[in-house]
């Protein structure tokens, strides 16, 4: 399970450091992930096994219509194998990241069976706008019955 957020620097050759807390449960993956392009200008990074069932709905949609298309050029036709490397690190291609537009700072933001990869202005955006979006007294679907 991945959760948290963690504020991180890409190196100039466009790794990024997994952090150590993280690592173990992505090294139980085989050491396989994936690491593709989201339509809200960020990044996500799956564990092999559990991007495959994702990958493989997304390419059962119809491919004549132009939103399935659309989610499937970006999704899959974007996706990159990648694994960690011996110092904790993986490469994010420059086409990822300027996909995403990511620049030195970046936010690792874990999200139950992947993470979310958010430039620092895109995190900040996108945290501003989740707030704004529940500042509201009725909970979106499928949150009524929770209380924190």
């Amino acid at each position: 399970m991945f959760q948290g957020a963690a504020q991180l620097n890409l190196d100039a050759k466009g790794r990024l450091a997994i952090p150590s807390r993280h690592r173990d449960a992505l090294a139980q993956a085989s050491g396989r992930l994936v690491l593709t392009a989201h339509p809200h200008r960020c990044l996500l990074l799956y564990p092999e096994a559990a991007w495959a069932p994702i990958r493989d709905k997304i390419l059962a949609a119809p491919s004549f219509d132009p939103r399935s298309a659309a989610l499937k050029r970006i999704l899959v036709g974007n996706a990159r194998d990648s694994e960690i490397d011996s110092a904790g690190r993986i490469l994010v291609a420059p086409e990822l990241r300027d996909s995403a537009e990511l620049d030195k700072q970046v936010w690792l933001v874990g999200m139950g069976t992947h993470f979310e990869i958010w430039s620092d202005a895109g995190w900040r955006r996108q945290h501003e706008t989740a707030f704004e979006a529940l500042a509201g007294d009725q909970p979106p679907p499928g949150f009524e019955g929770i209380s924190l």
